[in-house]
């Protein structure tokens, strides 16, 4: 039996439909929907967080009340209603859950956990809630104020007031800055205003300072998200106390959980979770690099599904494309950086500014054990300083999984050494006893005088380290390289290698047959509301590498077309990443709207942390920027050079956006649909892509397309594929998320095509063939499928046409589409 399979008696999605809910999806929008998610084939409902966000959150994760469900989403009553409906039909319900932060909102009495630690510091009975040290006397930092606070002061803007806090029917003193506002100390209501903000148990200063003397632990480097410790037991309890009492009155049948990287002991949370839900499917969102594994002992079904999206757009890039396209790179933006380089030096920014402080902290934490320990003092704070920054810039993933008074797994060891070994090249030799020291530590060895691998600051530094890794990794990586990296840019996403120009089919084959047998009910995915482009996006861009000389050729043209308008001082970066953004988001129907692009723009440009920033924005070279792009979607070469490129890849992009939805969905896993990526869209990074979906259209196409009309155009071909799969998911899961489910590679004549067969106990019940890259198979490609099981026959599942075993063609099995999806069943050929 499989190990990471649910318990007995807990409830497998065969496959999920993600909801983003907010003021625009509601509780009672998602039951509306569900007679169309039922007709498409859904088994599960996936739905983002419920539970009491911060107020004018889009997104959920912003938790500020662990006991409520949103009342802007309807309420306990409304998700009641809304799951006993799916339950009704068969469907189950997935919810999403944020273990690692709770939101500083504004005003903070909106978090009341929070709110009583800033009135009550550690006798607050929510003082253990937070990761910070509350004894130390300075108080939690809150970095809010506009100026430095002597400024702040002077200018009178910081008053005393009263105010009846929400949930508190007694008038209380505050102090109130503009928006924000915050409690005052018991009886230091009178002292003098300077005296009485220093008297508190948190410190109000300038937003710049979080950078710098940050003092709780947050998400990544959002100062508005604070860290909490479910690692201790009662802060377990409280927070999931509501998601539990959910689970057990079967309301929710499972979970997914976000960020488990951040957590100090991701491990022992999905242990104490799996406990708590007697085996519940749970997926990770974890970030698996390149070719890393989910640590075998995590009690869950798998991860959110990028290790799976990833390789299948990969799938479609082809490599013959990377030499012209690298060239073009250099010819833009006349970098001749690697990819190693652009991550080096963006960690490197990353750890010198926004994440400054956490770095700090890490270096303090091991300033004062070599300081309690007289056989290490003579390192000093700035090697140990020096050696932090390089060890965490080496750092290959988002963290190795070290556990206090553990002896650390060998690829954990083996991860933090090889870290170890590239900054030891980038360190003076008489920094490499103290690195030596620093990566002893961080793997909880001994090190120094004998017995004190127990002690407190040393266990907290085994648990602090591996969290600032993973927090330099994301916004070093993906929030900052991912955009200076214009090589190809589809392949800049969440978890993708984004030098892994092109897979081919036995990598696929090899990762599939590694699924099946570890981890069969892992999530698969082909976008999700992290992603850095939707599906389609990622197909139009990827087809630029089938067709890479063409694209060489028309940016030339269109840079030497548009030089006119072209700002003087346009990063090149930028700019590539213009041309090719334009490539993924232009369809027959014209380009998108100038507002979704430029906002687009601006949050990328600003992401490249270059020549603008969030924190320090160059308008006027911005609005140079906005107001090139904003011409190029007007401008006559321009629109007739896309709308032929739109034209001459059509064949490639159609076949890589059915080809990729139809393995999504049929590899090993439980398949995931994100909303509305059923049929073709053009949604760039979030915010973009969490823009409203039109359920109630989609199910009158769908409803068109099941009474028989012929699709109209590739949107409506993705939904009638992605209809069809689901619902035959849904007829045979066995052959799909059972115990017994398999998967078997189809032989293949050609490069073009990739095929598979998923099989039950019965034996194979489900083929697979799905054409690759640019040109489709020839016609002597071939591919051999398997006898179906006795008194069974092969049908397609798509034209209903019989399929004998044995030797086919391929170019027959397909007709006029670029996939073929058969299934044994009874029928004449038997």
């Amino acid at each position: 039996m499989h190990t990471h399979l649910p318990g007995p008696g807990r409830r497998t999605p065969v496959s999920t439909y993600r909801l983003q809910l907010g003021p625009d999806l509601t509780f009672a929008d998602a039951e509306k929907a569900l007679p169309y998610l039922d007709a498409l084939g859904v088994t599960d409902l996936y739905l983002s967080p419920v539970l009491q966000a911060a107020p004018g959150s889009t997104h959920g994760y912003d938790v500020v009340d662990h006991t409520r469900i949103s009342d802007v989403l309807g309420g306990r009553s409304g998700l009641e209603r809304l799951a006993a409906a799916a339950h009704a039909r068969g469907m189950g319900v997935v919810v999403d859950v944020v273990p690692n932060h709770m939101a500083v909102p504004t005003p903070a009495w909106h978090n009341r956990a929070l709110w009583s630690v800033l009135e009550h510091g550690p006798a607050s009975p929510y003082a253990r809630w937070f990761d910070v040290d509350l004894a130390e006397g300075e108080g939690l930092l809150m970095p809010v104020l506009g100026a430095r606070i002597g400024t702040v002061l002077a200018a009178g803007e910081l008053v005393l007031d009263r105010a009846v806090v929400p949930g508190d029917d007694t008038e209380r003193p505050v102090l109130r800055y503009h928006e924000h506002v915050f409690p005052v100390r018991p009886e230091t209501e009178d002292l003098p205003l300077a005296e009485l903000v220093g008297r508190q148990h948190y410190r109000l200063a300038y937003w710049r300072v979080a950078d710098e003397e940050l003092n709780y632990r947050r998400f990544f480097d959002v100062g508005t998200l604070a860290g909490i410790r479910v690692e201790d037991r009662e802060v377990f309890d409280a927070t999931h106390a509501l998601l539990l009492e959910l689970f057990h009155a079967g309301v929710v049948d499972a979970f997914r959980i976000d960020h488990p990287d951040g957590l100090a002991d991701p491990r022992g949370y999905l242990r104490r979770l799996h406990e708590a839900t007697g085996g519940a499917w749970v997926v990770a969102e974890k970030i698996l690099e390149g070719d890393e594994e989910l640590p075998d002992d995590w009690p869950v079904a798998g991860t959110t599904g990028y290790d799976t999206a990833w390789r299948l757009h990969a799938l479609q890039v082809d490599p013959h494309g990377a030499a012209p396209l690298a060239a073009l790179q250099h010819e833009v933006t006349g970098e001749r950086a690697s990819l190693d380089d652009v991550v080096e030096e963006a960690k490197r920014q990353i750890v010198a500014t926004s994440l400054y402080a956490e770095a700090h902290l890490l270096t303090t934490m091991l300033a004062d054990i070599c300081r309690q320990d007289v056989r290490l003092r003579d390192h000093t704070f700035r090697s140990l300083h020096d050696c932090v920054v390089e060890l965490v810039v080496a750092f290959a993933r988002y963290r190795a999984y070290v556990v206090p008074g553990e002896q650390p797994p060998p690829e954990a060891e083996r991860v933090v050494r090889e870290a170890a070994d590239v900054a030891r090249t980038r360190l003076d030799p008489d920094r490499h006893d103290t690195l030596d020291l620093v990566v002893d530590l961080v793997l909880g060895r001994e090190a120094g005088s004998a017995g004190r691998q127990g002690d407190q600051r040393r266990a907290e530094l085994v648990v602090r380290f591996p969290q600032v890794c993973g927090a330099v990794m994301a916004k070093g990586v993906e929030d900052t390289a991912y955009y200076r990296w214009t090589h190809l840019v589809s392949l800049c996403e969440v978890g993708a290698p984004a030098d892994r120009f092109g897979v081919g089919a036995d990598e696929l084959h090899e990762h599939a047959r590694r699924t099946v047998a570890s981890w069969p009910a892992t999530m698969t995915a082909g976008a999700t509301h992290d992603s850095k482009r939707g599906e389609d996006v990622r197909a139009r861009i990827g087809a630029i590498s089938a067709h890479a000389d063409e694209w060489v050729a028309l940016v030339r043209h269109l840079r030497a077309a548009t030089a006119d308008l072209r700002p003087v001082d346009l990063d090149g970066r930028t700019e590539n990443l213009l041309w090719q953004t334009l490539a993924g988001t232009w369809t027959p129907d014209g380009p998108i709207d100038v507002e979704r692009l430029t906002a687009y723009l601006l949050k990328a440009a600003r992401e490249q942390k270059a020549w603008t920033t969030w924190t320090g924005p160059d308008e006027a070279r911005e609005d140079e920027l906005l107001a090139y792009a904003t011409a190029l979607l007007t401008h006559p070469e321009v629109v007739t050079a896309l709308t032929g490129w739109v034209e001459r890849v059509t064949p490639t992009v159609r076949r890589s956006v059915l080809a990729t939805k139809l393995l999504q969905l049929t590899v090993p896993g439980v398949a995931d649909v994100y909303q509305g990526t059923e049929v073709t869209g053009t949604s760039l990074v979030d915010p973009d892509n969490r823009r409203p979906v039109d359920l109630e259209a989609l199910a009158g196409t769908l409803g068109a397309l099941d009474d028989g009309r012929d699709p109209a155009g590739l949107a409506e071909e993705k939904l009638a594929l992605t209809a069809a799969v689901l619902r035959l998911r849904r007829t045979h899961p066995d052959a799909f998320v059972g115990e017994h489910a398999g998967y078997e590679p189809l032989p293949v004549t050609t490069g073009r095509a990739v095929g598979f067969v998923r099989t039950d106990a019965g034996g194979p019940r489900v083929a697979v063939v799905a054409t690759r890259l640019a040109d489709p198979p020839g016609a002597e490609a071939a591919v051999v499928l398997p006898d179906p099981p006795p008194g069974t026959a092969w049908r397609s599942v798509l034209t209903g046409s019989p399929a004998a075993p044995g030797t086919t063609a391929v170019a027959d099995l397909l007709g006029d589409s670029p996939v073929a999806l058969l299934v044994a069943e009874p029928g004449a050929g038997a």
